[in-house]
């Protein structure tokens, strides 16, 4: 069996089990059943490319329906694409299983099965098509495939605030998407392809003020959708409305997909055009401003909103920097902060249910209600802001050095508010997790005159009743935090890929060895 046969499973198996999914609208265990099995079956398909691209050493391509390069669509997976695919499928199967149990419990108001699974489902199609996309315009398909998924998630329950922040939401992400196509028109005008290896071979022939325009729209586009300052103002009022499931797979994952782009921009379609300055003033602001709207938020979600908005300055950062080392050591802080960032959402789903709310102006007493969640959430938390020996401290350490070797006054500015972000990151968070869980009840009343700012700070919904928690819920949060401490386990080993995957990505593919790969 040819290995490239693999590739385009990855895409095929969400579509078929969504297919089914509808099929079994009033089964709801068949559709858990088939969902469960689909994204179980897109990890091995990711496990084994991951394996056979790096033990070979040669990606894998596919040209599909065996139209002639460049003309057809080509599915590309390297390292990377397969790295994230594996991660990625890791993260939705752990989050659906949390959707299961919530699901269960509460007789799914929040969560409609009958389009829950089904869209689910798409949205993974979406991801993992933009992953694996050889040419801007299957990514653009990408993009449009997980945003009506997306749409439909964050609107799920029909709240008017989830309506509302869905319409905006929407917008926000059309303009992305049609500022995204029209630069693959542009690009097309320019250099006749939309192939991203013919695309970089053929970059360098037009003048530098066209490439520089056609790079900036690129990254404006990817910087929506990835929330980086100034454009990441929509995402700190869109997440914390939907479900809770919804909001940690959209938090983990969908920022990420605009980081992928934004890689892949960088190294493959403009490696010789460098914006790194302008790269890194983003990258400070991006972490300047998230975690500033943090330290002022009361309301877990919220708090967590902006530390991802700031988070993603640290993968900007990285590739500001444009060195093999400092792309390897982004990668790897992408893995964690798609891991961490979910399990940390999932957690507060955890709270809201415990405790009716994820204001830490009301919450409180949940070290002695609830120990294990006091766990789920600290681990996770102190893991983020970078506590040492974990994958958050690892993987800016891994950054902050790359930064070092390359000793120009941008990337000393980015190291010192890289390490100010990381403290403040914590600061927040531990904040959080001392006022919800060692505040005893009786302090309750006095904490709003006691903290200041945070009495004005934007209030959660209105309290909600408190529920059990399902064993499920709880078995699925605590997976993850075992995969964020395998992060630091086997943080030997994952670094070692990254390196590998940081020295492919400055060595671009070219034309005649992506056909060798589609003819192989």
């Amino acid at each position: 069996m040819n290995p490239s046969a693999l590739v385009p499973l990855v895409v095929i198996l969400p579509l078929l089990g969504a297919a089914l999914a509808l099929v079994f609208t009033r089964r709801r265990r068949l559709q858990i059943i088939v969902s469960i099995v689909t994204l179980v079956a897109v990890f091995v398909v990711a496990a084994l490319m991951l394996w056979i691209v790096d033990v070979g050493d040669m990606p894998l391509a596919v040209s599909v329906a065996d139209w002639p390069l460049p003309f057809g669509i080509v599915l590309y997976v390297d390292r990377l694409s397969a790295l994230l695919v594996a991660v990625s499928s890791i993260v939705l199967l752990a989050v659906l299983l949390f959707s299961v149990g919530q699901g269960a419990a509460d007789g799914d108001d929040d969560t409609p099965v009958s389009i829950f699974f089904p869209s689910y489902l798409i949205l993974g199609a979406g991801i993992f098509d933009a992953f694996i996309a050889g040419d801007l315009f299957n990514m653009y398909v990408g993009f449009e495939i997980l945003l009506v998924a997306s749409f439909v998630l964050i609107t799920l329950g029909g709240t008017a605030p989830r309506i509302r922040t869905g319409v905006v939401y929407i917008v926000v992400s059309l303009v992305s998407s049609v500022l995204f196509l029209a630069a693959i028109a542009m690009i097309y005008g320019a250099v006749g392809t939309v192939n991203m290896v013919q695309i970089g071979e053929r970059m360098a022939l037009i003048p530098q003020e066209t490439q520089l325009i056609l790079h900036l729209m690129l990254l404006v586009a990817f910087g929506i959708k990835a929330a980086v300052f100034p454009v990441s103002f929509w995402l700190p009022d869109s997440y914390p409305t939907a479900p809770a499931p919804v909001t940690a797979v959209f938090a983990g994952l969908l920022t990420k997909v605009g980081v992928y782009a934004m890689i892949r921009t960088e190294t493959q379609l403009f490696a010789n055009d460098s914006i790194n300055l302008v790269l890194g003033i983003v990258a400070a602001a991006t972490l300047l401003v998230g975690i500033l709207g943090a330290v002022a938020q009361a309301e877990l979600k919220r708090i967590l909103s902006f530390t991802l908005v700031s988070h993603v300055g640290y993968m900007v950062f990285g590739l500001s920097i444009g060195t093999a080392v400092g792309y390897g050591a982004t990668v790897y802080y992408t893995v964690h902060h798609i891991v961490v960032q979910t399990t940390l959402f999932l957690a507060v789903g955890l709270i809201e249910r415990r405790a009716g709310s994820t204001s830490i102006l009301k919450v409180s007493g949940l070290m002695k209600a609830a120990p294990l969640l006091a766990i789920l959430y600290f681990i996770p938390a102190i893991n983020l802001g970078g506590l040492p020996p974990f994958s958050g401290f690892l993987g800016k350490y891994a950054l902050f050095s790359a930064a070092a070797e390359v000793g120009t006054p941008i990337m000393w500015v980015l190291i010192v508010i890289g390490v100010i972000t990381s403290l403040l990151t914590l600061y927040a968070l531990m904040r959080a997790w001392n006022l919800a869980f060692w505040r005893e009840d009786a302090e309750a009343p006095d904490t709003e005159s006691r903290l200041g700012h945070l009495g004005s700070a934007p209030a959660a919904d209105e309290e909600s009743e408190r529920r059990a928690i399902p064993r499920i819920m709880t078995w699925a949060t605590g997976g993850m935090v075992v995969v964020t401490l395998c992060l630091t386990a086997f943080a030997g080993p994952l670094f070692a890929l990254a390196d590998r995957i940081g020295d492919s990505l400055v060595e671009p593919v070219h034309l005649e060895q992506l056909e060798r790969e589609v003819d192989g």
